[in-house]
């Protein structure tokens, strides 16, 4: 039950980063967390003209490879299922829109974070 507890902990801290980085980066945060029957998209953004639906990966040591490497072929395709979902749910049709990641590190001398556009 602890470690459920700290990686959610760990998951929320990610978040909250990202979302700083990113409205830096001219996005408009427009949902966080946003939960369906078949899962839960991270943030759901607008950039640039497009809808972007970001995974955010949070870890705090490369033991286990970079976080980027958690978004695996199933996990993007689970992510293509959910943002479907959200643009029938919103009635968004023939909207433009990309999947980004936000790879967050957490080191000793603090985060290190990439955002990686069009990541799929």
């Amino acid at each position: 039950m602890i470690s459920w507890f700290k990686r959610r902990e760990l998951g929320d801290q990610g978040e909250d980063l990202a979302a700083a980085a990113l409205k830096k980066q001219g996005y408009k945060i427009l949902e966080r967390n946003y939960n369906t029957p078949l899962g839960e998209i991270d943030l759901i953004a607008r950039h640039q003209g497009c809808l972007v639906f970001i995974e955010v990966k949070t870890r705090k040591s490369l033991r286990f490879g970079r976080p980027e490497e958690g978004v695996t072929a199933a996990k993007q395709r689970r992510l293509q299922r959910l943002a479907d979902y959200y643009m029938k749910q919103k009635r968004l049709k023939e909207q433009p829109m990309r999947f980004d990641v936000v790879a967050i590190t957490i080191l000793d001398h603090g985060p290190d974070l990439e955002i990686i556009k069009g990541a799929f």
